[in-house]
This record gives C-alpha cells, sequence and structure tokens, in this order.
C-alpha cells in the first residue's frame, strides 16, 4: 500500500541511528511464552502500567482498556500508574528516573519511532516478537509499522493506535461572526480569518497550551510550508535548519502566535480544545484524541464542531502511534504480557480507539464500527503522504525533542524570530547523525 511504503520513508531517518532492521523480524527464542499461551484468566497479580493518560478523553480510553484488560484477566489486577501532563512531558521524566533507579513499570506507553531509541539503547526494554507473532504479525499490522519499531531482528513495542496530529479543530458558530464560511487554502487564507475574527471581536482566535501543544503546531506549520518531502528530510544529518523554508515557517508560526490566547507552560492541552468547545476561541490544532474531548462535551460532529488539515497541509498525515513495552526487570512480565496481548488485540484496539478519538493500528478492525472522523482518519492514512511528528517522538529522539521543546519555549518569551532559527539548527546539529 501507498502509505505504508511512506511510513516506511518517513521513519527511515529517524530510527537510522538504531540500525533499523527491514523485512519481517526473526520469532524470539521465547515464543513459546508468548500471549497465546498465557493461563487461563492471566498470569496474576498486580500489573503496574505507566501512561500519562491521566486527565480528559486520554483517560477515558485507559478505562476502557483497564475495564476490558479486568475481564479477560480476571486473575491480573489492574494498577494505573499514569502521571499528568501532555504528551507526557512530566511523565517521561519520572520514567526516566524509574528506570535508571532499577525500578521499572511492568508496561510503559512510548511513541513508536525514534522516541524507542533512548530505551533500546539504554538496555531498558525487551523484544516482543512473540506477542506480535501470537497477534497475527504483519498480517494484521502493517509490515512498515513493524519495521519501524524493529531494530536488529529484535520488534520493541506493541501499537495500540494511529493518531494524527495536524488537525484543526473549529467551533463554526464563532467563525459566523466573521462571516467565515470557508476552509482556507493556506496559511496566508487562515492567518487573514484569524484577523477577521480579531476584528469581529473574538480576542483569542487560536487556542494553545503548554509548550508541547506549541511545538505540535509549529511542525505542522513547518510541513505546510516546506512540503512533506522536504519536512522529513529535516531530519537526516544534512538537513538545513536554516534554510528559507524554516525562516518562512517561523514567520508564519509567529503570525499565528499573535492571535493566540496567553498560555502557561504546564497548560494541558484538555484547556485548549475546551476553548474551542465554549465558543471562547474559533480553531484549536490538536491531535484527533480531541474528538473525544468534544463527545464526552456532548457536541455533534458537523453541526457544534467541525474540522479539516491545517492549511497548506491536505493530503499530508503528521503520525504518531502510541505503543507499549516489555521493561527488562519488570517485576510481572506475565502480567505485562497479558496486557500487551490485550492492546494489541482486534477487540482491545477498538474498545481504546472509540474512546479515544484514535484509529487501530490494525487493519483488521472495521471502520464501519467507528464515529465520521475516525472513518475520515482510517481513509487520509491509506491515501495521504505520511510526515512523521516531532512533538510525539516520532521523528526525533527524546533528546532532540527536548532541544527544539526549549527553543519553542523560549520564542514564545521573546518572539526571537533569528534566535529561534539558530536554535533549531543548533538542536540539529547536536542530536542529528
Amino acid at each position: 500500500m501507498r502509505a505504508q511504503a511512506l511510513v516506511a520513508v518517513a521513519f527511515a531517518a529517524a530510527l537510522s541511528l538504531v540500525g533499523c532492521s527491514s523485512g519481517t523480524p526473526a520469532a524470539s527464542p521465547s515464543a513459546s511464552s508468548g500471549a497465546s499461551t498465557a493461563p487461563a484468566g492471566g498470569a496474576g497479580g498486580d500489573v503496574g502500567v505507566f501512561t500519562w493518560w491521566a486527565d480528559g478523553s486520554e483517560k477515558v480510553g485507559l478505562d476502557a482498556l483497564e475495564k476490558l484488560f479486568k475481564e479477560k484477566y480476571a486473575n491480573d489486577t489492574f494498577v494505573n500508574l499514569a502521571v499528568a501532563g501532555g504528551a507526557g512531558s512530566n511523565a517521561k521524566a519520572k520514567l526516566a528516573a524509574d528506570l535508571q533507579n532499577g525500578n521499572p513499570p511492568d508496561s510503559f506507553q512510548g511513541h513508536a519511532g525514534a522516541e524507542l531509541q533512548d530505551y533500546i539503547r539504554a538496555d531498558q526494554i525487551e523484544p516482543v516478537n512473540d506477542i506480535i507473532t501470537a497477534l497475527g504479525g504483519s498480517s494484521v499490522f502493517p509490515q512498515s509499522l513493524l519495521d519501524r519499531l524493529t531494530v536488529q531482528g529484535n520488534i520493541y513495542s506493541v501499537p495500540s493506535n494511529i493518531h494524527r496530529a495536524n488537525v484543526v479543530w473549529v467551533n463554526p458558530a464563532v467563525l459566523k461572526k466573521a462571516g467565515i464560511t470557508a476552509e482556507p487554502a493556506d496559511l496566508d487564507a487562515w492567518i487573514a480569518d484569524l484577523g477577521k475574527l480579531k476584528a469581529a471581536g473574538v480576542s483569542a482566535p487560536l487556542s494553545v497550551a503548554g509548550t508541547w501543544t506549541q511545538v505540535q503546531l509549529f511542525e505542522t506549520v513547518l510541513i505546510a510550508d516546506l512540503g512533506v518531502d522536504e519536512y522529513n528530510k529535516l531530519f537526516a544529518a544534512s538537513a538545513n535548519w536554516e534554510s528559507d523554508g524554516v525562516k518562512k515557517a517561523v514567520a508564519h508560526y509567529a503570525k499565528l502566535l499573535s492571535y493566540a490566547n496567553t498560555a502557561s507552560d504546564g497548560d494541558d492541552w484538555p484547556g485548549a480544545t475546551d476553548a474551542v468547545i465554549d465558543g471562547k476561541a474559533a480553531y484549536n490544532v490538536m491531535g484527533d484524541w480531541a474528538v473525544a474531548e468534544f463527545t464526552s462535551k456532548n457536541k455533534k460532529d458537523g453541526e457544534d464542531y467541525t474540522y479539516f488539515p491545517v492549511p497548506g497541509t491536505k493530503g499530508v498525515f503528521d503520525f504518531l502511534a502510541d505503543s507499549f513495552t516489555l521493561p527488562k526487570n519488570a517485576k510481572n512480565p506475565g502480567g505485562a504480557k497479558d496486557w500487551l496481548a490485550l492492546i494489541g488485540s482486534a477487540e482491545g484496539q477498538k474498545a481504546f480507539n472509540l474512546a479515544k478519538g484514535s484509529i487501530p493500528a490494525r487493519t483488521d478492525v472495521p471502520s464501519s464500527d467507528f464515529p465520521a472522523y475516525q472513518q475520515s482518519a482510517m481513509a487520509s492514512f491509506k491515501s495521504d503522504k505520511i510526515a512523521p511528528s516531532i512533538a510525539h517522538g516520532a521523528a526525533v529522539s527524546q533528546a532532540w525533542n527536548s532541544d527544539i521543546s526549549s527553543a519553542i519555549s523560549k520564542f514564545y518569551g521573546s518572539k526571537n524570530q533569528a534566535t529561534l532559527v539558530s536554535d533549531l539548527a543548533a538542536a540539529a546539529k547536536k542530536n542529528a547523525a
């Protein structure tokens, strides 16, 4: 499939540092102890699962999985180790300390892609080939996605979902105040609409939250101004982060922020999405986990809210995926394998993604089981060009992400475009192979 080939291109640079292997991984020596041979009712004992799904619709998705886990594995006791903080900004710091101190959870959430480099290099996670094989392997997961989770013949996490990051969530009632009826064709047209809204009395037409949401907004602007192919090249060793295209994106980004609310670094995404729901803002750029936030507030798709790709990114799927690992020295590896088997199953992915707003990583879950937005996302993923997310660990390592986040945070205060460009270039020089 075209989309699968493009995923491979998007992730090739991201995982080149860790010797990404192509092709079907060899079965691990422990395949006979995989998910398919787990005791009926589960291995037993506490199963500590570490995520950053502590609030909003993300918690709703985790709750759906916890309920199903209790039904399927009655011998196991789910222990929720969630730490609040969108995109894992707070959770990752605690997780790093726990892993360093030899106190790993039984399984932890990680973004598929370059973010896994850190754990693999530190020898902190085990291969999960046996679990992927028991779940159906490449017959149910796109081979290109499995390739991007594979290092030297081993798969290191089980994907639970696929998200799209380049989505603008819209309150049409607010747009009516400025007579806006059409989707903007590009960033300049969108900025013009923001100006109309401001003139019509909407004080902050665009809502943002803390730094990671600003990084996500900026990555979508990069995609819009560079195009998906040039954007994907940014993560190679020879990338030029001081190009005219990057400078143009920084200028557009600065203009967009001039129409946004004032946010603190600790502000999380639900508040920014709720600003659109409540009519305080017209637009919010957020991943499609936001759809569950609208649903939780009883808002109707096409009436109370609409959505479109960030202007200039139509035909591009800004990709991220959540996945779960098997840490080395986990207290209950059998229970962890039960958890991984559940989140990778068709039933688990349907329950979770219906609640969270994402789409299944598996290809055998019918799109007809999902509401309108997810059906549109499934179709887009099959046909659109793929770009890996910076903010959500698909494109860059945690260290690189941290440096980009620091540059974006500094810019939010200074608004110095030249400094942001130089900071981004320095981050790439420091982190790119």
